[in-house]
C-alpha cells in the first residue's frame, strides 16, 4: 500500500476517533434531580443538610465526569501507542 494511502487512512481513523469525542464534556452518569434526591430524606430547602446533601451531588458528578474524560485519556493513548492491535 503507498505511503499516502495509509496516511489517508490513518487520518480517517483519527477523525473518527475525534468525533466520538465530541460530546464527552455530558455528565457520564445521570444523577436524577439533585432536588428531588435531597428532599426525599425530609430535608428543608436552604437548610443546611439540604446544602450540604447538594454539595455532594455536585462533587459526585464531578468526580464521574473526571472518570469518563481520564478514561477517554487513556484510550487515546493506547490507541497511539498501539497502533497495529484493533
Amino acid at each position: 500500500m503507498p505511503s499516502t494511502s495509509k496516511r489517508l487512512i490513518v487520518l480517517a481513523v483519527v477523525a473518527l476517533a475525534l468525533a466520538g469525542c465530541a460530546s464527552r464534556n455530558d455528565a457520564p452518569a445521570d444523577l436524577g434531580d439533585d432536588d428531588t434526591f435531597c428532599r426525599q430524606n425530609g430535608v428543608a430547602a436552604g437548610s443546611p443538610e439540604y446544602v450540604a446533601c447538594r454539595k455532594d451531588r455536585d462533587v459526585q458528578r464531578s468526580n464521574a465526569l473526571s472518570r469518563a474524560n481520564r478514561a477517554q485519556r487513556n484510550l487515546g493513548e493506547y490507541m497511539m501507542r498501539n497502533p497495529e492491535r484493533p
